[in-house]
């Protein structure tokens, strides 16, 4: 993984990982893209005002 480019230890990546996500959840990000659907509005008023 490139989380053990940076600390270069593997076991150690692993321990701090381990501790990160110990009491997390996690969010699915599958969906649509806010920021996609603004920019593609933003575009289209863009085009438009010319």
């Amino acid at each position: 993984t490139r989380w053990n480019e940076i600390f270069h230890d593997q076991v150690l990546t692993a321990a701090l990982t381990d501790r990160l996500t110990h009491k997390s959840h996690v969010l699915n990000m599958n969906g649509p893209s806010f920021r996609m659907r603004e920019t593609e509005e933003w575009l289209k008023n863009e085009s438009t005002d010319d």
